[in-house]
């Protein structure tokens, strides 16, 4: 059975892409896992920042949680019509390079592709931090979190090169299970709070004393605490970079999926906050790294003495711990496809822009699994030490989208009824209510950079910085790359092309041997076919390998009778260098400005391991010969059989050749 097809699964036909799409309900579990696990740390985000001003200040983590949804409905209805107008998907890259230019699309571009690299990196450490949580009893769970956190990258990668659809039907159940048991517990944790039914939560005892923060340090520091939140976002683009992995209409089924996802989440977030500050929350615990996780203390608080709160709380712990994990494959869904944008544009290289057997981009997810586990060894596998890193890439593709969408409006204000424009990558209409639907956009595009501006400020020395300065460093590479794509089209191209300039091939044929036998004998003949002046080489070390090479080719001459054998005689073991002196010194000297024929005769093993007991000199030879314009290298593979008898080649040697 073929290896690949047991663990990936069989190659799906072109045709049946369409029947790979996603529905809403497994589309959400797909998109809208990363912003939905972005409520296990985004309320603590913020906690952790305010209890360094003293635990009365964990009061405003839920008016900072407020906000930030209100933030997220401004960048939902912005990226409503987003969809709406470009349908093909690649969201704030697409709008970018539609309304703002070829730069403000490279920084969306880098931007977008370093969030997914994070959401990967952040979503695997917080798994593993929600895993440690529900067992501290373990401390290795902990110690080893680097080697935990990759095997579980290299997990979902597997799944995720086995198709979108297969991976979306796996990831439904964890993600609304997680929804479904947090959802529980805050209904239980209002219902105790306001006395309605059991008893009441035990009061919240504040054990941080005030800081006397005042003034200026103490406005940083809930800005700093209103970015932390800000991770709520993430993910929220998700579904407008991938709106083509939809089933028909697939617009509409994006939008609709998107509103769900902000529904969804932002109950959950604001749900989390309230209870946090309303339960006895350790407040050391928020001071200290490796600790118990926020949500899982609220959840131990909400269920304990609640008949099956014992279940329930190893039921949220446990779909947590997946829905972090699974938030990863938000970014398995949109880097591929981004980087697919880029690469059919240039700025990427172009096998990243193929599809692979199960109709996914697999060179994308392979090389998403490779940085994103780099980055989580790096930095040790904590997911506090990763979110200042995080949520710069998603502000900046969050402004540059609605920035490009205002001058989008801008361009549908000015067409009349029954109009239409015809952009770089889309058409747009004359839209009476345009003033209307612009709004959020101009609401959205002012928050999103005030967010940017005090992320990039407050989690600077945090580890922003590494964003900041990996950003012109990843355009730099789109730059470089296009140019070398500019370079090939501009040598490869026709327009003024003369007959004259195209190469004639020479009358010659080179074929490099390391002996006389069955190979050697068939990429001779091959030779003869097409040249009249065939010439075999042999590159010695001594007499007497001459002599023994000239006495079979004296025996076979007759098979061959227009080749020349040519010996070259070498001093120093280096067999490869005369024969490609030699090869430079027909071309240059004889046929100057015509192209020369080398034959490779390549003897191929019957195993693929056996292919490593020999010295591999055909493969070296093609890579020294593709210095040189003028030489065209052909390989005439012979391959080895078990049952060579049988199946030998037309030309047996005789007894005596054989010694």
């Amino acid at each position: 059975m073929n290896i690949k097809h047991l663990l990936f699964g069989k190659p799906f036909p072109t045709s049946s892409a369409h029947h790979e799409r996603l529905d809403k309900i497994r589309g959400l579990a797909v998109f809208a896992s990363d912003p939905i696990s972005s409520n296990a740390y985004a309320t603590e985000a913020i906690m952790r920042v305010l209890i360094a001003l003293g635990a009365a200040a964990l009061s405003f983590t839920l008016p900072i949680a407020a906000m930030i949804a209100l933030l997220v409905l401004m960048v939902v209805l912005s990226y409503n019509q987003t969809i709406k107008h470009y349908p093909m998907g690649g969201g704030a890259y697409m709008v970018s390079k539609d309304n703002l230019g070829r730069g403000a699309s490279w920084l969306a571009g880098a931007a977008i592709l370093s969030d997914y690299i994070l959401t990967v990196a952040v979503s695997v450490s917080a798994g593993v931090k929600a895993i440690s949580s529900a067992f501290p009893e373990q401390p290795a769970l902990h110690e080893h979190r680097v080697l935990i956190g990759v095997g579980i990258i290299i997990i979902l990668t597997w799944l995720n090169l086995r198709g979108v659809r297969e991976s979306g039907t796996i990831f439904a159940i964890p993600t609304y299970a997680f929804v479904g048991g947090v959802l529980l517990v805050i209904a239980i944790g209002l219902i105790r709070h306001f006395g309605i039914l059991g008893s009441p939560l035990p009061p919240r005892i504040d054990t941080v004393k005030e800081h006397g923060v005042t003034g200026f340090e103490y406005v940083f520091l809930l800005f700093r605490a209103f970015a932390g939140g800000c991770t709520a976002l993430t993910g929220i683009e998700a579904i407008s970079d991938g709106v083509q992995a939809f089933r028909h209409p697939a617009p509409r089924n994006a939008i609709i999926t998107m509103r769900a996802m902000a529904i969804m989440a932002m109950s959950l977030f604001i749900g989390i906050s309230f209870l946090a500050t309303h339960t006895n929350i350790s407040e050391q615990s928020l001071l200290a790294e490796g600790t118990e996780s926020v949500l899982s203390q609220m959840t131990r608080i909400v269920t304990n003495g609640v008949p099956g709160g014992g279940v329930l709380y190893f039921w949220v712990q446990t779909t947590t711990t997946l829905i972090l994990i699974l938030a990863a494959n938000t970014a398995y869904a949109d880097f591929p496809r981004i980087a697919a944008f880029l690469a059919q544009d240039g700025f990427l290289p172009r096998w990243m822009s193929r599809l692979g057997g199960r109709l996914v981009y697999s060179a994308g997810i392979t090389s998403l699994a490779i940085m994103a586990s780099l980055l989580l060894a790096i930095f040790g596998g904590e997911e506090q030490n990763l979110l200042p890193l995080y949520a710069i890439g998603v502000f900046l593709s969050f402004t540059l989208s609605q920035a490009g969408m205002i001058v989008m409006w801008g361009k549908v204000a000015k067409l009349k009824p029954g109009e239409e424009l015809k952009t770089q990558v889309t058409t747009l209409h004359h839209e009476p209510d345009y003033h209307i639907k612009r709004i959020p956009s101009i609401i959205g595009v002012v928050m999103t950079f005030l967010v940017l501006i005090i992320l990039a400020v407050t989690k600077f020395r945090e580890g922003a910085w590494i964003v900041l300065a990996a950003l012109p460093l990843i355009i730099l590479l789109f730059h470089i790359i296009r140019k070398h794509y500019d370079h090939v089209a501009h040598n490869l191209r026709l327009s003024g092309l003369e007959p004259a300039a195209l190469r004639d091939p020479a009358d010659v044929a080179i074929v490099p041997i390391g002996g006389v036998h069955r190979a050697s004998l068939r990429a001779i003949k091959y030779a003869i076919k097409f040249s009249d002046d065939v010439r075999v080489v042999q590159v010695v070390g001594s007499q007497e390998e001459e002599d023994i090479s000239r006495q079979r080719w004296e025996q076979w001459q007759n098979v061959v009778p227009s080749a020349k054998l040519v010996f070259l005689h070498t001093d120093f073991r280096d067999f490869l260098r005369p024969l490609v002196d030699y090869i430079y010194s027909v071309n240059h000297d004889e046929y100057p400005g015509q192209l020369i024929t080398v034959v490779v005769p390549e003897f191929v093993p019957d195993s693929k391991i056996a292919n490593l007991l020999h010295n591999q000199t055909a493969t070296m030879l093609r890579l020294m010969l593709r210095g040189y314009e003028d030489v065209v290298v052909i390989d005439v593979p012979y391959h080895l059989r078990k049952d060579q008898g049988e199946h030998s080649d037309t030309l047996p040697e005789p007894a005596s050749a054989t010694k």
